[in-house]
């Protein structure tokens, strides 16, 4: 576990997000000229040193039109400052000093915290003197950039390295890979909540406001398992999917493709869908990404307390009690999801704390269940009795026939066919 980080803060839209990439060596965070785009802390772990934290804009209120969300994010970047080792304070080189910039030098002071300047934007010789404008606010040590074009990232990373200072020696016994375990669904469904409660953190933006996450952000949780072992996940949080039709920016776009980089990278997807609207097409669709990425999937039903106080207040005929109307929910959401391969139903309620302990007990699960090794024999048994109970169709006076199959990889299972001619497997035969 690193305990050294260090925090890129300043105002909306200075550049940080861009400098975050730079300094990762990877596009991560979102990137685009709409101020306020990061809400959440966006986290890294650079060269296995450091971690390095990406925040929303201080002052994002003045852009924001909800006080809640503002006050949300206030709170997250308040939280990386306090956490960080190094606070790197990023300003606008083309837009010069501005009143802004005074009031968070401000803050960072009163927080007992010494910044580095950053001024990011100087990517021209014209520009340098601009740079002697942030002397106005007073810290010690400052260096000029251009995370748009990488100049003087190197002397950035130098920089860092020296205020870190000596780290203790890494440890040289390995350790085990983190489970990727990936909260996915549409806009709204609690997603950021659940995070929150399984991490027993307030590390993610939660907001009534649908789309409030816009990257996909990882926390890092561990969890003691049986016979004295430690499991460790990786829960990545993920913007709200929408259908391509009904992505209003460029900025959901991007939400939207990292959401899907995210399902591609997890080992289990937990598909999150509200238990007051049901299954939804989008649901059905988010689904159906899933399955496509052949990953383990579950299908958790939050906000379950809502459900149960509406059944209380009105009964439904037919049901004895809530537990036969949770079971005969569950079978509608099988049943609605009939393509998904039998997935558990979990129920719970990210408002309440319901059934969070299931979330990562289930994890564990299908963690060892796609990790394991299937029998020769029996896959060669099972694939046997599927082409006889559907025979494939002649192709050019030829039938498709499969001699041996065997396993060749996990997450997901990889099957290699033995076969006469696999240009005769036709797409729906294959599935």
């Amino acid at each position: 576990m690193l305990s050294w980080s260090v925090a890129l803060v300043g105002r909306p839209n200075v550049g940080k997000s861009r400098l975050f990439n730079r300094l990762a060596r990877r596009r991560i965070a979102i990137v685009h000229d709409e101020p306020g785009v990061t809400r959440d802390v966006n986290a890294v772990e650079i060269d296995d040193d450091y971690i390095l934290m990406d925040t929303g804009g201080i002052g994002l209120a003045t852009v924001e039109s909800d006080s809640n969300l503002s006050d949300a994010v206030e709170e997250q970047i308040n939280f990386a400052i306090q956490a960080a080792a190094v606070i790197l304070l990023v300003v606008d080189g083309r837009e010069g000093l501005t009143p802004l910039d005074d009031v968070i030098i401000e803050r960072l002071r009163k927080s007992g915290k010494s910044p580095v300047l950053v001024v990011n934007k100087i990517d021209a010789a014209e520009l340098e003197p601009r740079v002697r404008e942030f002397d106005e606010l007073g810290v010690k040590e400052s260096c000029s950039v251009s995370a748009e074009h990488g100049l003087g990232i190197s002397d950035l990373r130098s920089i860092v390295d020296r205020h870190l200072g000596p780290r203790e020696e890494k440890e040289s016994a390995p350790t085990s890979a983190r489970t990727r375990l990936c909260l996915a669904g549409r806009t709204n469904v609690g997603k950021s909540s659940l995070c929150n409660r399984i991490s027993r953190s307030d590390r993610l933006v939660v907001s009534e406001v649908p789309g409030t996450t816009r990257d996909s952000v990882d926390l890092d949780l561990d969890m003691p398992g049986p016979n004295g072992c430690l499991w460790r996940f990786r829960i990545t949080d993920t913007a709200g999917l929408k259908r391509s039709g009904k992505l209003k920016s460029s900025v959901e776009y991007f939400s939207s493709v990292r959401s899907a980089r995210a399902i591609a990278r997890a080992d289990i997807v937990y598909l999150v869908v509200d238990a007051v609207t049901g299954i939804t097409k989008q649901d059905k669709a988010i689904a159906g990404q899933i399955v496509e990425a052949g990953k383990a999937v579950a299908v958790v039903v939050n906000k379950w307390d809502l459900a149960i106080d509406a059944f209380r207040r009105n009964p439904l005929p037919g049901y004895e009690n809530e537990i036969e109307f949770r079971d005969h929910f569950a079978r509608a959401v099988r049943r609605e999801l009939f393509f998904l391969p039998r997935s558990p139903v979990l129920f719970v309620s990210a408002l309440h704390g319901l059934g969070m302990n299931e979330i990562l007990a289930l994890a564990i699960k299908l963690e060892e269940r796609s990790s394991r090794d299937l029998p020769t024999a029996q896959v060669n048994k099972l694939v046997a009795g599927l082409f006889v109970r559907q025979k494939s169709r002649h192709i050019g006076g030829k039938q498709f026939k499969i001699y041996y199959a065997v396993q060749v990889g996990h997450r997901p299972f990889r099957v290699r066919f033995y076969c006469n001619t696999a240009g005769h497997l036709e797409d729906g035969y294959r599935r």
